[in-house]
């Protein structure tokens, strides 16, 4: 029997969820990301359909919390509920993927910083042998944490989260003050190499959308918040912090280094564009507050994982085997947070036989999550189209386009990727519909979308396995 977690969480540990989630790694390579393939022109507009687009995500998550207010699923429960079990499934199953990747990424990250301090440099790029070791001893000693309670991880979630924005902080006040217009008129639309503006704004969408990843997360916890109005109000906050955060740290560097020597920078790129400015002892800073960033950002996204493995196992309507939906005794999912753990752990070793660096994994870990989120919008259309209400078609519209414009930008190499990881996820759904004794698809768009999933599957290790290259 599931035992009941007797603190409920109000909304300042739910936005600290939020900007913990999203404030990781990403913010500390984002400078150089943004830099490497768009001048100062371009990633202000893609900053501004960044904003745009995501503003109209988060006020679908804070309409679908309030909406449906008896769903305690969460991303979910939203896309359950509109398009049935297996569907919904995928949202999770997507969602999940991109959640413990995100945490192997975050290790990478995390000891790819060490390895940037002379007494740490076999760490190296994060993926070399010690790194790996480090990596592992590190993950399983944050699960059992995790394994003691959630809201014990939680409180430690907002110290870091707190701790981690001081140094970003001070950051935005330094180049602020050093900043220079003419450095940031360098080549503000770019060089001939990076092509045109469409294409400039293109490349940079999977990394604004990357270091968004967790604004949907006060939502995972419904069924923990004190209040709708909590989820609602913290997933709104949560956007807003980090967006100043984000937008200030991305655009303000290209006033301390012009863009094609930005674009040329090692990562973290944050540490060497505060060095220009207060020399080498700030980047030593921005390498620690990385350090208690990514550390804070794994805690996060490892508590985000498993609770979306367990909603989707629990009751007894789960849509994936139902012992992913127990708690321990402290109230944490152990079934699900270990099979989570376990696959970070062999993607890590994986990543350092194949050199799969932090860019590879938050590319896949991106594209995972894009399907989940246009599911979201696409319901909120659904809804506004039964309802005929204009500020609801226009959010759902919005929002739909997004996120299909998002799913074109990161490409066809990543989304045929993801998809046979979608496909892996259709033994985990069978399982637990013969576990209840049900029909594998109770729909016809089921089947439609399972055989979609399939064949875009099998076409995906055929073109990257089988084919020559």
């Amino acid at each position: 029997m599931n035992t009941p977690v007797r603190k409920k969480l109000g909304i300042l540990p739910l936005t600290l969820l939020v900007v913990g989630s999203i404030v990781g790694s990403g913010i500390f390579s984002l400078p150089q990301n943004m830099a490497e393939g768009a001048g100062a022109g371009a990633i202000l507009i893609a900053w501004a359909i960044t904003l745009l687009g995501m503003l109209m995500l988060t006020r679908i998550f804070q309409y679908l919390s309030i909406r449906f207010y008896k769903i305690n699923d969460g991303l979910y429960g939203y896309v359950r509920e509109g398009f049935g079990d297996y569907i919904g499934f995928n949202a999770a199953w997507g969602y999940w993927i991109s959640a413990w990747m995100s945490c192997a990424s975050y290790l990478v990250i995390l000891f790819s910083a060490l390895g940037s301090f002379d007494c740490f440099n076999y760490f190296g790029n994060g993926t070399t042998f010690p790194a790996v070791i480090g990596a592992l001893i590190f993950l399983w000693i944050v699960n059992s944490f995790v394994l003691k309670g959630i809201y014990h991880a939680f409180l430690l979630n907002c110290l870091v989260t707190l701790a981690k924005i001081v140094p970003i902080g001070l950051f935005i006040v330094c180049i602020v003050l050093a900043f220079k217009v003419d450095t940031f008129k360098t080549d503000f639309w770019g060089t001939p190499e990076l092509g045109s503006i469409v294409t400039q704004i293109k490349h940079t969408m999977l990394y604004t959308v990357w270091v968004y990843l967790g604004i949907e997360s006060a939502t995972v916890y419904a069924s923990r918040a004190k209040s709708i109005l909590s989820i609602s109000r913290a997933t709104f906050f949560g956007f807003a912090i980090t967006s100043l955060l984000l937008v200030c740290v991305s655009v303000l560097s290209l006033g301390i280094v012009p863009q094609h020597e930005l674009a040329q920078m090692k990562n973290p790129s944050m540490a060497l564009v505060i060095e220009h400015v207060i020399g080498s002892w700030g980047a030593t800073l921005i390498n620690i507050g990385l350090i208690v960033s990514v550390s804070g950002g794994l805690l996060s996204w490892l508590l985000l994982a498993a609770e979306m493995l367990f909603l989707s196992g629990q009751g007894d309507d789960h849509t994936v085997p139902s012992c992913f939906g127990k708690l321990n005794k402290k109230g944490t999912p152990a079934n699900a947070l270990y099979l989570t753990s376990t696959l970070i752990s062999i993607l890590i070793i994986l990543a350092h036989f194949y050199q799969s660096g932090y860019n590879t994994l938050i590319q896949l870990s991106t594209s995972m999550v894009l399907i989940p989120y246009l599911l979201s919008a696409l319901f909120v259309f659904k809804l506004a189209i039964n309802r005929g209400k204009a500020y609801l078609i226009f959010l759902g519209l919005a929002g739909s386009i997004y996120g299909i414009w998002l799913i074109y930008a990161g490409g066809i190499h990543y989304l045929l990727l993801s998809m046979i990881l979608y496909g892996v996820g259709l033994a985990f759904y069978l399982y637990a519909r013969k576990q209840r004794a049900l029909p594998a698809f109770s729909f016809l768009h089921d089947k439609i979308y399972a055989i979609t999933i399939i064949i875009l599957a099998i076409t995906a290790i055929i073109y990257f396995y089988v084919l020559p290259n």
